[in-house]
């Protein structure tokens, strides 16, 4: 018998599940502060460490925003994860560059 899923692992559950059908994406983090956001990632993740890194953040109370990323040109091919995180107050996270579109996004509050 499988073991119910926290509300965490629900959360990353698409990203654990894309992380294992393409094991090349990458994931980008991202800091936010009050004083607005990283331009350009902090890191970048292999595929297996996504859910783990972002698991430990959230049980840690951050809050976040993932988002599968695809390029413009090919909207429905996931390119790379962005993994957007901050404590408290941020302003509103970015949207992705001109040539990336969302393909799904979801965010996260701790309760």
């Amino acid at each position: 018998m499988t073991a119910a899923q926290t509300p965490i692992e629900a959360f990353l559950a698409p990203l654990a599940k894309l992380a294992l059908k393409q094991p090349e994406i990458e994931g980008l983090v991202f800091w936010g502060d009050a004083n607005g956001w990283d331009t350009t990632p902090t890191e970048a993740l292999e595929s297996e460490e996504i859910a783990f890194y972002a698991e430990g953040l959230l049980l840690e109370g951050f809050r976040m925003v993932w988002e599968i990323a695809a390029m413009a040109e090919t909207p429905n091919d996931p390119d790379h994860i962005r993994l957007l995180f901050w404590q408290d107050i941020a302003p509103i996270p970015p949207a992705p560059r001109p040539a990336w579109v969302t393909i799904t996004r979801a965010e996260w509050t701790p309760k």
